[in-house]
């Protein structure tokens, strides 16, 4: 046990974690607003109840002041490093903790028996790992808290015309193809078609297979099998789960969306359509059911993730910035990340149009590759 200032840590294994450090860990979500389903200790222990790399290295490090949890924090730990519960999948990482719980982030991988841990989403607001930051993004979010309505509104006041346009694309969709359907979904095999579709739009597009690892799917089954129960009013375990969704067209399915949820925040996740109804924009057609679905279901926030795509900038009316960068203790696993990161520095400081992007890739697509073994 590591001890801080008047703060112990004690690692523990996510499937360790008691019936009273589980209830701490979602009242300090809720407490701090830190409310993202990959952020609750039911995301790190489904990750590890499934064989493979969380099975081996998920650890809780649990920041206690005189025996009270006070803070939460999952990593992954493999070898000399250390990054988020769940990865590539995990869209959020961070400490769940007191705001009056400060602690230095290197006493947390020193609990962890690492040296370094990397994080590529992480809230930008939490303090103690502002000095760690080595660059920002974008995470999107929809806030539906005022309801449906008020909120398609505000965004046409906004001046996005996204709901119209997809609405005159449902019409055009139902007159020339048939009867349009939403519904959430317990299909087995409509679920099995979404990540069919998937795997098709990364090889189309290049980019790694996710699911050719075998346990990524394993993972996506378990949370398919955990749907999660409708939200009331004090967070529950079973509050946590998968959420599929289908778009059906003519009675062919023809759009999937598999979500992940937590009481009243819903996290957009996987989507994918098939390619013979792509004209009319099936997916978008989609996001605009499920919001307007989830806004009747207690949902008051659709967390689309980060990702600078044009269709959530005109869905979202929140704007959270996440950092990525690492924590290192001295020694040759924290110089590798740190020369990394000056060769990406320097490569996006260069006129050098899409070239200069190339370091900042490659290093996700390691990171990526590397998360995945």
């Amino acid at each position: 046990m590591a001890e801080h200032a008047k703060i112990q840590i004690e690692t523990v294994e996510p499937t360790q974690l008691s019936s009273t450090d589980v209830a701490a860990w979602r009242a300090l979500q809720i407490a701090t607003g830190r409310t993202s389903p990959f952020l609750s200790p039911h995301w790190a222990q489904a990750c590890a109840a499934v064989p493979g790399p969380d099975q081996r290295g998920a650890r809780v490090a649990i920041l206690r002041r005189d025996g009270e949890a006070v803070g939460f924090f999952a990593a992954r730990a493999h070898g000399l490093t250390a990054g988020p519960v769940g990865a590539p999948m995990c869209d959020y990482q961070g400490l769940v903790a007191r705001q009056d719980s400060r602690i230095e982030p290197c006493a947390l991988v020193r609990a962890l028996g690492v040296r370094r841990f990397d994080f590529d989403s992480m809230p930008f607001d939490q303090a103690d790992f502002q000095l760690c930051h080595r660059g920002l993004s974008t995470s999107y979010v929809i806030d539906l808290s005022g309801g449906f309505n008020a909120y398609v509104a505000a965004r046409r006041s906004a001046g996005t015309d996204i709901f119209q346009d997809t609405a005159k694309k449902r019409r055009k969709l139902e007159r020339e193809q048939g009867e349009v359907v939403f519904a959430p979904s317990r299909d087995a095999a409509a679920f099995d078609r979404l990540l069919a579709w998937k795997r098709a739009q990364y090889r189309m597009t290049r980019q790694p297979d996710i699911f050719e690892a075998g346990w990524t799917r394993d993972l996506l089954q378990t949370l398919f099998e955990r749907p999660a129960q409708p939200y009331a009013s004090t967070p529950e375990a079973s509050d946590f789960g998968g959420a599929l969704f289908t778009l059906h067209v003519g009675g062919r399915l023809a759009a999937g969306h598999f979500a992940l949820r937590q009481g009243p925040v819903l996290h957009a996740w996987f989507i994918a359509h098939d390619e013979a109804f792509s004209k009319y924009s099936p997916g978008v057609i989609l996001i605009a059911d499920i919001l307007r679905w989830a806004a009747g279901q207690g949902v008051v926030e659709v967390d689309l993730g980060p990702g600078d795509y044009r269709f959530k900038q005109s869905l979202a009316n929140l704007a959270r910035p996440v950092a990525h960068g690492y924590v290192g203790l001295p020694g040759a696993a924290t110089a590798l990340r740190a020369a990394a990161y000056r060769l990406r520095r320097a490569a996006e400081a260069l006129p050098l149009g899409p070239m200069s992007a190339l370091p900042g890739k490659a290093m996700r697509r390691l990171d990526l590759i590397r998360s995945l073994a």
